[in-house]
């Protein structure tokens, strides 16, 4: 096997939980290959590095190997090297860390009696 469509292969190796999702985020741009948005049927070979950006991180990852079929979570290492640089990588941790704020996202602004509980809170604590 010297290729496999770009679609079928983030399928198997478990970027994708399906391979029309898989198609639609090539579509949508957010896989790329030297900067260039790959096409699902475009073909990937041995050796081909390429991105898939999800959220506000980027990952990069290297074929080793081809196939198919889709591979169970422990067999992926095998196939595919996760090469993501470390500063995206610290851009993921930040957005966990924004995450675990005191406020759920999309509440809004805190209301008055929000802001009165914060600040006896804050006073009882600080004094």
């Amino acid at each position: 096997m010297a290729e496999v469509r770009v679609d079928k292969y983030l399928w198997a190796m478990r970027l994708y939980k399906t391979r029309s999702i898989a198609a639609d985020a090539c579509k949508n741009g957010r896989i790329t290959m030297n900067g260039v948005q790959l096409k699902p049927s475009r073909t990937f070979h041995v050796g081909d590095c390429f991105s898939v950006r999800r959220g506000p991180v980027t990952f990069t990852y290297r074929v080793l190997a081809l196939t198919e079929n889709r591979l169970g979570a422990k067999l992926v290492p095998e196939y595919m090297q996760d090469i993501t640089p470390p500063e995206q990588l610290e851009l993921l941790e930040l957005a966990r860390m924004a995450s675990q704020s005191g406020r759920d996202r999309g509440t809004g602004r805190p209301t008055k009696k929000d802001r009165r509980d914060i600040e006896s809170f804050m006073s009882d604590y600080y004094y």
